[in-house]
């Protein structure tokens, strides 16, 4: 036999190790017949076509970074095997191609209809482990999405007067101004079974807008079905006691088998209301704490009226004036965007006094009580003569800072001022004073020009746009009635009248109208008619306060009721009630005392004189509760009409209900309802054909107010 020699068997033997070693490592390489070329990174990177379909599930992609060379790897692998080689990026590489797949992603939803609000939230979905937590919420989810902006404005304002007669430390007045408004909406779950909804706004115009509700269902197999927090509400089936729409508080939903337990622990923040309504004809009572006098919209047109005021009405009907007015102007703050009518105009708060307050004019004084004219001081003639150059509104702080005035105290000056049209407001020719319709916000100015009649004279105070010849872009100067710096320190805080009273009617007829005046007495915890000292038990407020001087018949003789005289004690379109004297409740009071109690008056002074209403701010005034004991209460008809009106706006969903003799009307068969601004219309004309009494009783979702039926004393 032949031998092999020794290294050709060891290269034998050596070859066939390394085959055996082969065949049992296994080959990571997937060998596949197609090409992917184009396809990077990913084989799916060049398919923007919809008819190509993705890769299936088990082929997984993924993105590695190595930190030893700086580069991102992109792999497909199946299992452990390499779908296809991978492939690398740069750090630079990587980042623009992170944009530009965020870019296509953006587009694409836009294109599709989506938001990004709906993809992406700013608060992601957080997964919470553990059975106990999904077994209470029914899930291990917990979802929160937030909405809404927050602006927070920061400024300064240094404001610098050259007046050589105040200090030099006092000629820059520095300050600083802070706005902040928030709008937020928070809509969230906790699992499947509690969820959130929570809405602020700081913009509110009322307090129900901002709602809270928070919310736990359970299953119908466990005890606890629902809880409740927040905004919730009570509805009863049954017409002896009625639940409640306006609450908020907690409320607990149980089941024990067959018995149903339902709790509510809540502050109720809405009021009941019952309305009678006879042929269409409305009848409703009222009640009116002093403290509410109806602020910013009634103004004296000068000092004159004011002090003449009590005078004129001291013998109604009767109305004791010399002036009549016979044109007016009324100017405010322009916070539209109309300019159709609009000017700029220099706004002084002594024009037409016959004692104008500030020294540096060397005023012309007029006797006490004259009637007021721009020739009773020189204000006007100093205004249009030595500072005329004040027709430029550029030049008016410059000018009148430098005289030493005080901008919002003795002067304003607007910019495109709006002129109100004759609706927006109204006036009393003899007693010298405006109603508006609207009132006027703390940084709105008013302002005034009118013309009068004394003594077969006309006088204007002011300059009136249509007659002045005063064109634009000239300034008009004109009277001062309220600055934006309106406090009890300015001038004009007493123009404002405070005996004014909003009792929440309109169109009031005469026929079936009682009002009285009550003092809430402590003692017997009653309202009386009287103020319960000494003598003065024995005459009602009514007749103290000369609100009744007439019988029915309009007679001189007092029967107890009150005097309705149109146009004078009550405006019978908005319901707004007006006293004959200035200070009812404050130092006519206190005159009224000293007059009747006399050396036993100053006790009963400090117990009944309300006098803080008049010399303060009505949010100060309303924290001296000892002394806001007075009200006004009654009851009125309104004019006959399908529609009543509720006197609410916003009134909750189902909470009116409607019964003629006694049996309850069906919802959009004999009457529909306009929640939104509280107004009942009665489509069923038999029911108003039939004269049978209508209630209404309803709720609304204003602040609670705990309202008591107050009745008057008999006579």
């Amino acid at each position: 036999m032949k031998r092999w020699p020794k290294h050709i068997l060891l290269l034998c033997v050596g070859s066939f190790l390394l085959v055996r070693a082969q065949a049992q490592t296994p080959d990571t390489t997937l060998h596949y017949p197609f090409t992917t070329r184009g396809a990077y990174p990913l084989s799916t990177s060049a398919l923007n076509s919809p008819l190509y379909l993705d890769n299936p599930d088990n082929i997984k992609s993924q993105v590695i970074y190595d930190p030893a060379t700086g580069t991102y790897i992109f792999s497909e692998t199946v299992g452990s095997w390499n779908y296809r080689p991978p492939s690398s990026m740069s750090k630079e590489e990587y980042e623009a191609y992170a944009l530009r797949q965020n870019i296509r992603t953006y587009w694409r939803m836009k294109a599709g209809g989506e938001s990004m609000e709906g993809r992406l939230s700013f608060i992601p979905s957080i997964q919470v482990g553990g059975e106990a937590f999904d077994k209470l919420f029914g899930s291990n989810t917990i979802n929160i999405v937030p909405s809404g902006s927050a602006e927070l404005i920061f400024g300064f304002n240094l404001a610098t007067q050259d007046n050589p007669n105040i200090s030099e430390r006092l000629r820059s007045v520095p300050s600083f101004t802070f706005d902040e408004k928030i709008i937020m909406n928070v809509a969230g779950s906790i699992g499947d079974k509690f969820a959130m909804d929570i809405s602020y706004n700081t913009e509110a115009t009322f307090d129900f807008e901002n709602q809270t509700k928070l919310e736990y269902v359970g299953d119908e197999d466990e005890i606890i079905q629902k809880i409740e927090a927040g905004n919730v509400n009570l509805p009863l089936p049954g017409s002896l006691i009625t639940g409640s729409q306006s609450l908020f508080g907690l409320k607990t939903e149980m089941q024990f088998g067959k018995l149903s337990v339902t709790t509510v622990l809540s502050q109720q923040r809405g009021e009941s209301s019952v309305i009678t309504v006879e042929g269409g004809a409305q009848l409703q009572e009222f009640s009116v704490t002093a403290d509410d006098y109806d602020a910013n919209k009634h103004f004296f047109l000068s000092e004159y009226f004011r002090d003449n005021y009590t005078d004129a009405l001291a013998r109604l009907p009767l109305i004791t004036s010399n002036v009549v007015i016979t044109r007016m102007e009324v100017w405010v703050t322009n916070k539209t965007t109309n300019f159709q009518d609009s000017r700029n105009i220099v706004v002084v708060n002594d024009l037409g006094e016959a004692v104008p307050r500030f020294d540096p004019f060397d005023p012309v004084v007029g006797q006490s009580g004259e009637y007021p004219r721009n020739e009773k001081n020189n204000a006007y003639e100093l205004l249009t003569t030595t500072y005329g150059d004040i027709r430029d509104i550029k030049n008016v702080t410059s000018t009148l800072e430098g005289a030493g005035m005080v901008l919002g105290v003795d002067y304003e000056k607007i910019e495109n001022a709006r002129k109100l049209s004759d609706r927006e407001y109204s006036y009393n020719e003899k007693l010298g004073y405006i109603s508006l319709n609207t009132a006027l916000n703390t940084d709105e100015v008013l302002a005034v020009a009118y013309e009068y009649t004394y003594g077969g004279r006309t006088f204007t105070v002011g300059e009136l746009s249509e007659s002045s010849g005063i064109s634009a872009p000239q300034s008009l100067i004109l009277k001062l009635l309220k600055p934006t710096n309106f406090t009890p320190r300015s001038y004009t805080w007493d123009l404002m009248m405070k005996n004014v009273y909003a009792l929440g009617a309109f169109q009031v007829e005469e026929e079936e109208f009682k009002l009285d005046v009550l003092y809430r007495d402590d003692k017997t915890g009653n309202a009386v008619n009287y103020l319960p000292e000494g003598e003065l038990n024995k005459a009602i407020l009514l007749r103290m306060f000369n609100l009744d001087n007439l019988n029915s018949q309009r007679d001189y003789y007092p029967d107890g009721i009150f005097d309705y005289i149109s146009g004078v004690t009550i405006q019978p379109s908005n319901g707004r009630m007006f006293f004959p004297v200035l200070e009812p409740f404050g130092s006519d009071l206190e005159r009224i005392l000293r007059d009747s109690l006399g050396a036993e008056a100053d006790k009963a002074i400090e117990k009944y004189v309300y006098q803080e209403l008049y010399d303060s701010t009505q949010t100060k005034a309303r924290q001296i509760a000892e002394k806001n004991k007075f009200m006004l209460a009654g009851e009125y008809t309104s004019s006959t009409s399908s529609e009543i009106m509720l006197n609410a706006m916003n009134v909750p969903q189902g909470s009116v209900k409607v019964t003629a003799g006694g049996q309850e009307l069906a919802e959009g068969v004999d009457y529909t309802v306009d929640y939104m601004l509280g107004r009942v219309t009665i489509i069923n004309q038999g029911i108003l054909e039939s004269g049978t009494p209508s209630v209404f009783p309803w709720k609304t979702s204003r602040c609670s107010i705990s309202r008591r039926k107050p009745w008057w004393a008999p006579i």
